[in-house]
């Protein structure tokens, strides 16, 4: 039952208890294991599935409200809370879909709930024990203490005290030596937390591969791959992509690298001149939070019914929290309160092109959680990591033709950033995802041996990068501030994927957009229902896995490119 609305700020700051947690779950799970049919347990699923909308709703509170200030001593504590019963909840839920996955009346059930909801199950029970329940508080509890250290970066820059966030916009300056101080900066507070930085990950690492072990499996990658929730595609396929990138991709990126830097006039690249597009300047947005947010409303009200209706809810119910700030964790997503049917957007703006694609980006998110949250299976409304992306990177593009409102006589500049920043960000992408498969093949390897596999891989996927003036990032730490890298292992390939597909939409919406948009909402609306691969199957989306598709996109993307008179920029 969905409860009625209300403002974000209003909502109750409820942390759970222990022991109420363990009681409430235990009743649920007992009720479930004494069903005996079919009718009994349907009415056991919806029990559970109505407590753990309450209490989804209650995490993601106290997840926000800490990411919104890293610093507030309630929310740090209600979150370290949150990292030792994540684990309690998860052997729960384990119990819960064992009995539901081994039930003599299962073939009934997949009738009534679908088999992909069992595979899902079969998938999920793989990736959890009691005897790591331990373990898995001590990663919940590093990779909060990662948040904290990022977040909580404090960097002297000509007289002010900057977040990496606000530091940021500094980098793509169109002063060289602005750029430079503001990189050297970055560097130097780098270098100051890097041993605590590796020795977080060092430890990640360690009891990652150890709660492997203990699972029965080789490494961490197989693992990593579960709870990624991937039942349709492996490590192999993902390797072979990935050498599709390499072949098609990067000679592509790397001579949109050197057009850059020509047009720039810059001789000796450094790394962070490659933040700078044009010499006139990176397009910016044509005004502050206030006014995007304006356009966005606009936007959002021209394209359908349903996104005017979404975006109405957000902003109405204060669904979103934009520009950065002392003690705000770093970077944007999305989340949800299911009991309020609400999504949410984080972000940190900061007066950068980046502003608008977080508007648009997570706003797709957002689109698609608001659409599917009427699926009564709670396992079908979100989709698969990848699929998630589709949804986001494909609205960016949607908002193409109001490029003009976001950013006034700077719109085909956006655009045309835009697109190369999209090819450029795949051979990244694929770089992060080759270094976390070494790292978990090889989890006994040092930080320093880490540092030099990333500055291998760097070297044949973004050879383009020169770290010379900036020591910390010449040691091949760059990775470090890649905060999925520790967070959610894996989690960044689906970027990628998600990306070529994403090229698809903007190739059909420039031929028809009725049609495109018409196919896009399709697929929001299947939310989770489907495996990514048969996602695109039943979306009549080419499938970035098979040979071929990678040369095919970048073949149309380079023809919309030769459409930019980038003299003008």
């Amino acid at each position: 039952m969905k409860v009625e609305a209300m403002k974000f700020s209003e909502y109750p700051f409820i942390v759970p208890t222990e022991k109420r947690l363990i009681n409430k779950l235990e009743s649920l799970v007992q009720d479930l294991r004494e069903c005996g049919s079919v009718r009994t347990a349907n009415l056991a699923v919806k029990h559970w599935n109505k407590y753990m909308e309450e209490l989804s709703t209650e995490l993601s509170i106290i997840m926000v409200k800490y990411t919104l200030d890293t610093t507030n001593k309630r929310y740090r504590e209600a979150q370290e809370r949150v990292d030792e019963l994540t684990p309690i909840i998860s052997k729960y839920t384990n119990d819960y879909m064992r009995i539901l996955a081994k039930a003599k009346y299962r073939k009934e059930l997949e009738k009534l709930y679908g088999k992909y909801l069992f595979k899902m199950y079969d998938n999920s029970l793989k990736a959890f024990d009691p005897i790591i329940m331990k373990d898995l508080e001590e990663e919940n509890k590093l990779t909060s203490k990662y948040d904290q250290v990022m977040g909580g970066a404090m960097i002297d820059f000509r007289g002010e005290k900057l977040n990496l966030s606000q530091l940021g916009k500094y980098m793509s300056d169109v002063d060289r030596e602005t750029r430079k101080e503001a990189a050297m900066a970055m560097d130097k507070w780098l270098g100051e937390h890097e041993n605590e930085i590796a020795d977080i990950y060092s430890q990640l690492v360690k009891v990652r591969n150890g709660m492997a072990k203990k699972l029965g499996f080789k490494n961490f990658v197989d693992l990593g791959y579960i709870r990624m929730g991937r039942t349709d595609y492996n490590a192999k396929m993902v390797k072979k992509y990935r050498a599709q990138i390499a072949e098609s991709v990067v000679p592509l990126a790397q001579k949109l690298y050197k057009q850059q830097m020509k047009s720039i006039g810059v001789k000796d690249p450094q790394y962070y001149d490659y933040n700078l597009k044009f010499l006139s300047g990176n397009a910016k947005p044509a005004g502050d939070e206030k006014y995007l947010v304006g356009v966005a409303k606009d936007m959002y009200s021209h394209l359908s019914s349903e996104s005017k209706e979404f975006f109405d809810f957000m902003t109405k119910y204060e669904l979103m929290d934009l520009s950065a700030r002392a003690g705000k964790a770093p970077g944007g997503y999305c989340t949800n309160f299911p009991l309020y049917q609400s999504p949410f957007i984080f972000s940190n703006f900061n007066g950068t092109q980046g502003d608008v694609d977080v508007l648009t980006h997570e706003g797709g998110h957002a689109f698609q959680a608001y659409l599917c949250f009427g699926i009564k299976i709670p396992e079908y409304r979100e989709a698969t990591m990848e699929s998630c992306e589709i949804h986001s990177m494909s609205m960016e593009f949607f908002a193409w033709p109001y490029y003009e409102k976001f950013f006034k006589e700077d719109a085909n500049k956006a655009r045309y950033a835009h697109l190369v920043d999209a090819i450029e960000f795949l051979p990244y992408g694929i770089s992060v995802d080759e270094f976390q498969h070494w790292v978990y093949e090889h989890p006994e390897a040092s930080h320093e041996e880490r540092c030099k596999v990333w500055k291998e891989i760097e070297s044949r996927y973004t050879p383009h990068k020169v770290y010379d003036e900036c020591p910390t990032l010449n040691k091949g730490t760059y990775w470090m501030r890649q905060g999925h890298i520790f967070s959610t292992p894996f989690y960044y390939i689906d970027y990628t994927l998600a990306q070529v597909v994403a090229f698809q939409f903007l190739v059909e919406d420039r031929k028809d957009h009725a049609k495109a948009w018409k196919k896009y909402f399709k697929l929001c609306k299947c939310g989770g229902k489907y495996p990514f691969v048969e996602l695109l199957e039943k979306n009549h989306l080419h499938n970035p896995f098979e040979d071929g598709t990678i040369e095919k996109v970048m073949s149309k993307l380079t023809k919309i490119l030769k459409e930019f008179d980038t003299s003008k920029f």
